[in-house]
Order: structure tokens, then sequence, then C-alpha cells
């Protein structure tokens, strides 16, 4: 049986249908992943609306070169890897108790609930095994009390020598900006004053480079200040 107009016709029709149909579902992906990736920014705008902010609120970076990251320091290879904020350079009190919030949103990746002193004994075995540096496991000890926070830029956030984490924060508990995560204390100090030992780490903790590494001086504060968000 020969074609006749009509079934041309009908054949025309029936490819642009085909044709829309695919357009259509092709148009249906794309703006699915377009809105799966709208929420994933959403959430990520959610956590940290604001870019990082000083871990204990109303404070001003640390002025005196040893509580800077960099300073040196008689273990863990030479040289701390964070901010310490003591008691009178920190433009606010640095008391036992004083509340320590998340510097960026984020997830909950380390909490020490549990955490026990060591013996004057096993102390001092630690202060001689890093002398010449310190291992990641050694570092928790000497840190005392941590909670760590790993952020979606792909950084992690150490607080230490608290005297307690926050009332049901665990691994797992997603923070944002500003949440509260803890109390300053002075665990790992062994009767120190107490003090927050922050470290904001490019990945790892202790196993990758350290915010401002290898910066010093008035270079380091500037870069810090507007990190921070500072004046």
């Amino acid at each position: 049986m020969g074609w006749k107009p009509g079934h041309y016709l009908l054949l025309a029709v029936s490819l642009y249908a085909l044709v829309v149909t695919f357009a259509f579902s092709l148009r249906g992906r794309q703006v699915a992943a377009l809105r799966q990736e709208a929420m994933a920014y959403r959430e990520r705008a959610l956590w940290a609306p604001e870019g990082y902010m000083l871990p204990l609120p109303g404070a001003c970076l640390p002025s005196l070169p040893e509580n800077l990251p960099g300073a040196p320091r008689p273990y863990r290879k030479g040289v701390s890897a964070g901010f310490v904020f003591r008691q009178g350079d920190a433009c606010v009190p640095v008391v036992r108790g004083m509340g320590v919030v998340a510097a960026f949103g984020g997830e909950v990746v380390k909490v020490d609930p549990d955490f026990q002193e060591l013996s004057e004994e096993a102390w001092q075995a630690l202060l001689e095994r890093v002398r010449e540096g310190a291992s990641p496991e050694e570092m928790d000890l000497l840190r005392g009390l941590e909670v760590h926070v790993r952020h979606p830029d792909g950084r992690t956030t150490v607080y230490a020598h608290l005297q307690a984490p926050y009332p049901g924060l665990k691994v797992g508990s997603r923070v944002h900006r500003g949440d509260p995560i803890g109390y300053v204390g002075n665990t790992g100090l062994r009767g120190g004053a107490s003090r927050l030992l922050f470290e904001v780490w490019e990945g790892e903790p202790d196993r990758s480079a350290f915010l401002f590494q290898g910066l010093e001086g008035e270079e380091l504060l500037r870069r810090a200040r507007a990190f921070f968000g500072l004046p």
C-alpha cells in the first residue's frame, strides 16, 4: 500500500512529539539537578551565612606573638598551630566556664565528653616523647578536652583545653556559626591557667597545613583580621 499525504503528516507529528518529549525529559533532569545544587548551596549558606568568626563572643585577636599561629613550642615540630586566647590578651575575660561558639557552620567530627587527665607520671612521659614532634594522637592528649568541627569548605576547626562540651553535642551534630559548643577550661595543661586554643586546619588536624602557616607579625594579623571579618 502506498503512502498517502496523511501518512507523512502523521509521521511528522509523531517525530515532533518524540523530540518534544525528549526535550522536556532532558529539561526535567536539568531542572532537577539545578534544584538539587541550589538546595546544597542553601544548606551551606544556613551553616555559615557570614564567614568565619572568633570562637569567643566579643573577643579580639591575640596580640602577643606567643599566642599566634607559628609561635615556638617545645613540641609539635616546634610551632603552635593556632590562636591562644588568654586572660589579658583577648579583649574579653577568659575564665573557666566561659562559653565557646562555633566559628563557622559545619558538622561535629570529634568531641571528648569523657576526657580524663593524665597522671603526673604519664604527663611527664608524654612531654619527653614529643620533644621532636607530636603525632596526631599525642596532640589530642596535649590539647585536653577538644571539639572538632568540619566545614563545607573542607577546613576543620579545633577548640581545645575545654572544661566541657555543650550539653547534647555529639559527633554528627550540625552547628551553625555562633552556636554554643563548649566552655573554656584548662584540660591538658596540668593545672595551668584557663585558656582556649583555637586552630583552623585546611584539612584534617595535624595532617594538613594550618591557617596562616608560614606567616608572622603584622602580615599574619592583617590576613587574620580579614579572614574573621574584624576591623
